[in-house]
């Protein structure tokens, strides 16, 4: 077993690897809300920060998971707790809410996705999230990383029925193409094979291939714009057939 030091070493040279990666090699426009306009250094690390706090607000923030259920989430939901108050649990990584992969089993909770928010005012959005139903104070989301926030809702989205076909849960990648991207960049944290890192325990393993195949749209949500409370590199400077490509190879490793 690594120990904790090891484990932030091998986080912190992966986003040094990323730096001269990106730089060397990507220099492909951004493929976001915006279209065809690219966006400078700034938009790049306000989506992708937007993309985290969208995730796992309390844990991108270093503070306490929220107590108790939220007081908006559906009677009907079977969720319970601080996983109730995340923007991903209602509205979905997909971002349809109801009408996407959440339309039914245990995320259901009935309520609409954030698509409509495409292309509007951050400035729109924030004060819907400070506004009932969502509710969530400066206590909670300071104004910093509520403009964040507002602008992943508002730019960092992508039409991911557009990319991953629902049904097969299949992404509309080239694995082959995928697997350069990700033997040079993501193996260095998860693996050659993917199973380096464990998200749960021996007796039921959960890696990358394992997440990918059963919810490949929260593995694309996180090659975009990282994981939550680690320093894993977000992608979101590819482009989004890249991340799509690096999301079909991950389909293709071991899920135990």
């Amino acid at each position: 077993m690594r120990s904790r030091n090891q484990e932030q070493f091998r986080h912190h040279c992966i986003a040094i690897i990323w730096v001269i990666f990106a730089a060397g090699l990507f220099a492909s426009p951004l493929d976001m809300a915006w279209a065809d306009e690219p966006a400078d250094e700034t938009d790049v690390f306000t989506v992708a920060r937007g993309g985290l706090l969208y995730d796992k607000w309390y844990a991108v923030m270093e503070r306490d998971a929220p107590e108790g259920t939220h007081p908006a989430y559906p009677a009907a939901g079977k969720k319970k707790g601080a996983s109730t108050w995340r923007c991903k649990e209602c509205h979905g990584w997909d971002y349809r809410g109801k009408d996407g992969a959440y339309a039914k089993g245990s995320h259901y909770t009935g309520i609409k996705g954030i698509r409509a928010m495409v292309g509007k005012p951050a400035a729109q959005i924030a004060k819907a999230i400070r506004s009932k139903p969502h509710g969530f104070t400066k206590d909670m989301i300071s104004d910093g990383a509520l403009e964040k926030l507002a602008t992943f809702v508002s730019l960092g989205q992508i039409d991911m029925d557009q990319y991953i076909d629902r049904t097969a849960k299949a992404a509309r990648g080239s694995a082959a193409r995928g697997a350069r991207l990700y033997q040079t960049v993501c193996a260095v944290c998860h693996g050659f094979d993917g199973k380096e890192l464990n998200f749960k325990d021996e007796e039921k393993p959960e890696y990358i291939g394992t997440v990918a195949q059963a919810n490949p749209w929260e593995t694309l949500h996180k090659i975009r714009n990282g994981q939550p409370g680690v320093p894993m590199v977000a992608l979101i400077a590819l482009s989004v057939q890249d991340q799509i490509d690096i999301l079909a190879y991950t389909q293709t490793l071991p899920v135990k």
